[in-house]
């Protein structure tokens, strides 16, 4: 089976894990939480799009969106959706620019006492999703703004941070042709001193999580062959925006050694296309897994993963799916032999598109400009010194940890600023 890696590189102390938009001028900025009726609870990743435009968003971790709409949009209605809760509809012009609460409500599903909604052949429901998407998915070629981080932090402290905003030129989902990546705005922060001896960094940025884009890149979880080493069983249903949406559970099966994927496959009942995937790899041994993902590394030192996981959410636009929001967290141990104790290091990286065009021109990136997937995104990226870095381009609201180490950046680099003054 073809894997896609995420490499590492141990080597003389240092750990190395392997627009087309124009510029916004006149926007205005919207900011908030999304929360659970009834309970208060923040609502991660769910999605705000402003209707009959490709203008979206997601919330962080504790719920929290920026969502920045051109002056030119007027009277518009933002969708706030998320997987199992009921839809909601916000007239722009209700908003505020800041504490604004939108709650939704969870969605309930009334089942008979065996699930009339259950689908008869579950693999057969699964092979159909993935063999049709040039029928689902956005079948012209696509030029998308996206927004990426990446965050390393050794146990509960932040490390390094990198965000940047790209480009993406989208070949269509039943093309050969692979998609190609450009930066068009990216900042960073490491620091050094919290590695101790190890400086860890993340290769090929961006591109790890657009390969989690299991319907453009199915071989790297479900190749031909690999589909018959899956068990694939209906768990019930659920909605978004919405619609009836199936679960299905797949795990490798017992016979199988090799370490692959284990997860949920939310799959819309009516027309049969991937929503939302959310999925690991299984770690059956740690040496096979190691190999995954470990290149080289000096013979007195062993670096295992022991947590791979993964998500990807589509959205929909006049009847076509398309890419809209991946992310990966991967944790390994580092052990020292001769060493009491082993260093525990997390990576994460995200990407939301928040905006997209048909590329009806066919325009397409010369060699010099494309991103190598071999990219180190903390070694392109400039500081953190400019509070207004982003402009007009929606991103990701940063979560608290994230907030308080880019606000330390920040105060670290006026103090350098005054010294050098």
């Amino acid at each position: 089976m073809k894997r896609f890696k995420f490499v590492f590189i141990l080597a003389n102390l240092v750990l190395i894990s392997t627009s087309i938009f124009a510029q916004k001028e006149s926007f205005r900025e919207y900011g908030g939480v999304v929360l659970e009726e009834g309970s208060n609870k923040p609502l991660a990743l769910a999605t705000l799009s402003v209707e009959n435009t490709n203008t979206s968003t997601i919330t962080n971790t504790d719920g929290e969106f920026s969502l920045k709409v051109p002056l030119t949009t007027k009277n518009a209605q933002v969708v706030v959706s998320f997987l199992g809760y009921e839809t909601k509809t916000v007239p722009l012009t209700s908003l505020k620019n800041k504490e604004n609460k939108i709650y939704l409500t969870v969605a309930v599903t009334q089942l008979a006492p065996v699930d009339i909604n259950a689908p008869k052949n579950v693999e057969r429901l699964v092979w159909e999703v993935f063999s049709k998407k040039g029928e689902k998915y956005f079948d012209k070629p696509t030029i998308m703004t996206a927004f990426y981080r990446e965050t390393i932090k050794k146990r509960r402290k932040n490390v390094s941070l990198s965000e940047a905003v790209v480009t993406i030129y989208k070949s269509p989902y039943e093309a050969d042709r692979k998609d190609a990546m450009k930066i068009y705005k990216a900042r960073k922060s490491t620091d050094y001193s919290k590695l101790d001896t190890v400086a860890l960094k993340l290769q090929g940025g961006p591109f790890n999580t657009l390969y989690v884009d299991l319907i453009r890149y199915p071989q790297y979880v479900f190749s031909e062959n690999a589909m018959n080493e899956y068990d694939f069983k209906f768990n019930g249903t659920t909605y978004i925006d919405n619609k009836l949406i199936y679960i299905v559970d797949f795990n490798q099966l017992a016979t199988i050694t090799s370490p692959l994927y284990k997860g949920k496959l939310f799959i819309d009942a009516t027309n049969k296309t991937l929503t939302s995937a959310i999925y690991q790899l299984n770690i059956t041994d740690r040496n096979l897994a190691a190999k995954l993902f470990v290149r080289r590394k000096p013979a007195n030192v062993d670096v295992w993963p022991t947590e791979v996981a993964y998500r990807v959410d589509y959205r929909e636009q006049n009847g076509k799916w398309y890419f809209g929001y991946s992310n990966i967290l991967m944790e390994f141990k580092v052990d020292w032999k001769g060493k009491l104790f082993n260093s525990v290091y997390s990576m994460a990286a995200e990407m939301a598109i928040t905006d997209w065009e048909n590329n009806t021109d066919g325009a397409n990136l010369k060699n010099r400009e494309k991103l190598k997937s071999s990219i180190i995104l903390a070694d392109e990226a400039d500081g953190f010194s400019d509070p207004d870095f982003w402009g007009a381009y929606n991103i990701i609201e940063p979560e608290k940890s994230i907030e308080n180490a880019i606000k330390k950046i920040q105060r670290q680099l006026k103090r350098e600023e005054r010294k050098g003054a």
